[in-house]
């Protein structure tokens, strides 16, 4: 491997203040682990975006190079289950967080956090897909295991135009059932129209302060992207038996409810962790990804871009102004 690798690097100088860019940092630099990886592609994802900036929620140490994905080429491993050259997916786990990330020439992780690529899927369709679609196929495995019919009503899903609520509304539409979508951004009805929900409303259609412990039944299941408030709308507003997935927090860590929903409505509210997915289910989604669940419109559905673009898709995406995904391609396939 060579000396040096370019990455995007966040640092923190005496006076506290937070930089990011573009730079070169010796390889010795990596962590310790036991497969290292040429990274072909990245993507830009919120808890991204936050790293990008030092955020402490995200960042534990200086510096850091963020992106909780990457996707690329073995080129030195310790480990029997990968030899040089094999094509692989690393999302979540600490990359990006505890770890430097996958907005690098190269990585150095754990045996156990690597995803073979599955045949089906190219690198670039990977990333396309990230932790934005694998959590959004998740979120509709949940809906299948706790045995959501297609014909029971409507699914609804918050934050609609981002990356996990764009992809989760595609995957609905695939397995038959009916999305509906909810944006506060009126410009992208269409877009989410095109991409799978058969219906798109307004964020303002719930918004609710009553306090009501439980408000009319109107969806059979939901995927939350948002939290907070509009959560605890969601839940009261489920009907008997329903399911809701949750796997974000952009609108809030609170959730103001009773149990009434849940010993009443018997509404079952699954966490969606995407960060410590055990790798046996991780890998067995990303087959479905790349087989019965593949979604034909993938190379559509992202913009790509380099590592010196990235701060503008960052302040974009920390603005709310950001739809859909972003990859970043850091060397040639």
């Amino acid at each position: 491997m060579q000396n040096s690798l370019s990455c995007f690097l966040v640092n923190k100088n005496e006076q506290k203040e937070i930089t990011g860019g573009l730079q070169s940092v010796p390889s010795d630099n990596l962590p310790e682990g036991d497969v290292t990886i040429r990274v072909v592609y990245s993507s830009i994802n919120y808890k991204d975006a936050l790293a990008a900036t030092g955020h402490p929620g995200v960042v534990r140490h200086f510096p850091h190079i963020p992106g909780i994905d990457a996707a690329g080429f073995v080129v030195e491993s310790k480990s029997d289950q990968f030899k040089v050259g094999d094509a692989v997916i690393v999302t979540s786990y600490e990359l990006g967080v505890e770890r430097w990330g996958g907005w690098s020439e190269f990585i150095r992780v754990q045996p156990e956090w690597v995803v073979p690529l599955p045949e089906g899927l190219t690198l670039k369709e990977s990333m396309i897909l990230g932790t934005a679609g694998l959590t959004a196929a998740m979120c509709v495995n949940s809906l299948i295991q706790h045995e959501i019919p297609t014909d029971a009503g409507s699914i609804l899903v918050t934050g609609a135009s981002g990356g996990v609520g764009s992809f989760a509304l595609s995957l609905l539409k695939r397995g038959g059932f009916h999305p509906v979508a909810v944006t506060g951004k009126p410009s992208v009805a269409l877009r989410l129209i095109e991409l799978g929900a058969r219906e798109v409303i307004g964020r303002d259609e719930l918004e609710d302060d009553s306090k009501k412990p439980l408000l009319k039944a109107r969806w059979s299941a939901a995927i939350d992207t948002v939290g907070g408030p509009m959560l605890s709308h969601v839940i009261r507003s489920i009907q008997q038996n329903g399911c809701v997935a949750a796997c974000g927090n952009a609108g809030g860590a609170e959730l103001d409810l009773t149990v009434f929903p849940f010993i009443l409505r018997g509404v079952t509210l699954d966490g969606i962790d995407s960060a410590w997915y055990p790798i046996r289910k991780r890998t067995a989604l990303w087959q479905k990804l790349a087989t019965d669940w593949k979604l034909p419109d993938l190379e559509s559905r992202a913009e790509v871009i380099s590592l010196e673009q990235v701060q503008d898709t960052v302040d974009a995406m920390l603005k709310g102004e950001h739809r859909e995904r972003t990859i970043i391609q850091i060397s040639e396939e």
